[in-house]
């Protein structure tokens, strides 16, 4: 059985280069192209910085395009198969 580390959390939410970017609190950022994510794809500039981070830091909601992503899931999508892959 895999054990999975799940306590990494979010201090901030940055775009650039048409991809979205979490700064984690233990230094790191890491990033996906915003494509994978078709309704912050299309969101416009205000939509995108209209997000809040959860309280325990582990996920971002967009309000205006109903949006949730966390840092797990983005350390863990598959884009060719669309999936969360460990």
């Amino acid at each position: 059985m895999k054990t999975v580390k799940t306590d990494i959390k979010i201090r901030d939410v940055f775009f650039r280069d048409e991809k979205v970017f979490f700064s984690l609190e233990d230094g790191r950022e890491i990033g996906a192209p915003l494509e994978w994510y078709p309704r912050l794809y299309k969101a416009s500039k205000e939509e995108l910085l209209d997000f809040s981070i959860s309280p325990g830091g582990y996920g971002v909601h967009w309000n205006r395009v109903d949006e949730d992503l966390s840092a797990y899931g983005m350390l863990t999508h598959n884009q060719e198969k669309n999936t969360q892959s460990l």
